[in-house]
């Protein structure tokens, strides 16, 4: 909870000059389209972080990787029942691919490994997480058409630190103590404010304005991938034949989806 809060405190104070430069706007669409706006915070700003930051700890991040990497399936599943977008058997067979890719990667190659799994309570604060990641991507298609697409993203960060500042004000901590917290390690929350948070989300939401919620979340599972390069350029790990197993069913799979026929009626126009 301290984490999503400092991380989504951090994001607020970044975009706030495009706040006060668009609060008329932001106002109005507010006004007009409370419940949508205030639904989409709550998945994609409350409840996505927060719900995996606190499975994480209770379960392993070889659980949360394999849990994570179901969230193109969700997508597909909640554009179907939502938006009725069809998936057609290219886009299908490319999802299966790239899943197998990333579970390839987590169990590194050792398929004997997966009995040796096991799932506890965080898992599904995991799979909560999942769900409302995946939600937030599909119904971020009803976005009110008032609001560019920075605009909303301003708007969502500060109707979610609403609600995470009103948890966080009935659940037992001390902002004294919060405070020497933060500049203990304000590094890390100043990067969890700026990449993860506002620069990684303006990305994701190009990519759902420009190929759909379908074909985007697919490169989710590149998150295991570009982790094991990073992890081999900044931290001195070795590279394995699974990876290289893993890194092609993932493009075989996202080559797929990208080119699938399938129409995604899901994107959104500004």
């Amino acid at each position: 909870m301290q984490l999503a809060l400092f991380r989504w405190v951090g994001a607020a104070i970044i975009v706030l000059p495009i706040f006060i430069k668009s609060f008329s706007c932001i106002r109005d669409a507010v006004r007009s389209h409370f419940l949508i706006l205030s639904l989409l915070a709550l998945l994609g700003i409350t409840a996505f972080n927060t719900l995996l930051y606190v499975g994480l700890q209770t379960t392993t991040a070889t659980n949360a990787l394999l849990i994570n990497s179901s969230v193109p399936v969700l997508i597909l599943l909640f554009s179907y029942f939502i938006l009725n977008i069809k998936v057609s058997i290219k886009q299908s067979v490319g999802i299966f691919l790239s899943t197998c890719g990333v579970i390839f990667l987590v169990i590194r190659g050792e398929v004997a490994s997966l009995d040796l799994i096991e799932f506890n309570t965080g898992d599904f604060w995991v799979i909560a997480s999942s769900v409302a990641w995946a939600l937030y991507s599909v119904l971020v298609r009803f976005k009110p058409k008032s609001l560019n697409d920075v605009e909303f993203f301003v708007t969502i960060v500060y109707i979610g630190l609403f609600w995470l500042i009103l948890i966080y004000s009935f659940m037992d901590y001390s902002p004294s103590n919060d405070l020497i917290l933060f500049k203990k390690y304000y590094p890390f929350f100043i990067y969890v404010a700026i990449f993860p948070s506002v620069i990684s989300y303006y990305f994701w939401h190009q990519g759902i304005k420009e190929i759909g919620a379908n074909k985007t979340g697919q490169f989710v599972h590149l998150m295991p991938l570009f982790g094991s390069i990073l992890a081999y350029v900044f931290l001195g790990e070795r590279l394995h034949s699974y990876h290289i197993i893993g890194a092609i069913l993932i493009a075989v799979g996202i080559y797929l989806s990208l080119f699938s026929t399938t129409k995604d009626t899901s994107i959104t126009t500004s």
